[in-house]
């Protein structure tokens, strides 16, 4: 007797771990260079709601970015393109990974200081936000999870922005990341955009003594060869 309720026990708790739902969670990469690349991973799903955002129609790999672009252009914001690729499943953990390129004028912006050879950096992120429907009866409503503004993200490292919020409903967990290039220095974040600068690599290489060395020699190493040859 004395065994069977330690057996028991066990098996209560095997049987919650295996019924029990797991939550499903969202995280959001974004790479910065000249354009954004960007992935949605949507992790952990129930077999329903998988099994039906995988066969519906509406849902497919231009979802997201055309919902993004239309809703630029409500802001006049129209200097914007993107290419996506196709979607990804996952059937041993209910994954569905959306992947696409985000850029133009009007997301990523540059100007150029000939004086300091830097280039100085705009990136602007308000199209985070916005709602998407993964089924006719799924909407997830990223306006809400990603409303905090930028600036008031975490900052793990200098060129890292990164906010993780708890959902109370189907989603438990939805993390958000942008990463900047590793060149990147003077980061600020005011609001939703992002500024930074790099180095103008082309006038430093312009104004570089090495350069006009670099030639003086080209010209020595052919007037020998001519030399030679005549």
């Amino acid at each position: 007797m004395k065994k069977t309720v330690p057996t028991f026990v066990f098996l209560v708790v095997l049987v919650v771990v295996l019924v029990a739902p797991a939550h499903a969670s969202v995280s959001v990469d974004s790479t910065v260079e000249d354009n954004i690349k960007i992935t949605y991973n949507l992790e952990n799903l129930d077999s329903t709601s998988y099994n039906e955002t995988m066969t519906n129609n509406q849902f497919n790999s231009s979802t997201i970015p055309n919902i993004i672009v239309k809703n630029l252009e409500k802001q006049n914001l129209t200097h914007v393109n993107y290419d996506f690729q196709p979607n990804t499943y996952d059937n041993a953990t209910k994954t569905i990974r959306v992947s696409f390129y985000l850029g133009g004028s009007d997301i990523i912006s540059f100007t150029i200081n000939r004086t300091a050879m830097r280039k100085t950096y705009q990136v602007k992120t308000e199209w985070r936000k916005f709602q998407v429907n993964l089924t006719n009866s799924f909407l997830i409503d990223f306006t809400q999870y990603f409303a905090e503004p930028v600036e008031k993200w975490q900052k793990p490292n200098q060129t890292t922005y990164y906010i993780e919020t708890h959902g109370t409903g189907f989603f438990n967990v939805l993390s958000f990341k942008i990463t900047l290039p590793a060149a990147a220095t003077n980061v600020q974040a005011q609001g939703d955009t992002i500024t930074y600068e790099i180095p103008y690599f082309e006038d430093v290489f312009l104004n570089s003594p090495f350069l006009i060395l670099a030639v003086l020699i080209l010209v020595i190493i052919v007037a020998l060869i001519y030399r030679r040859v005549r």
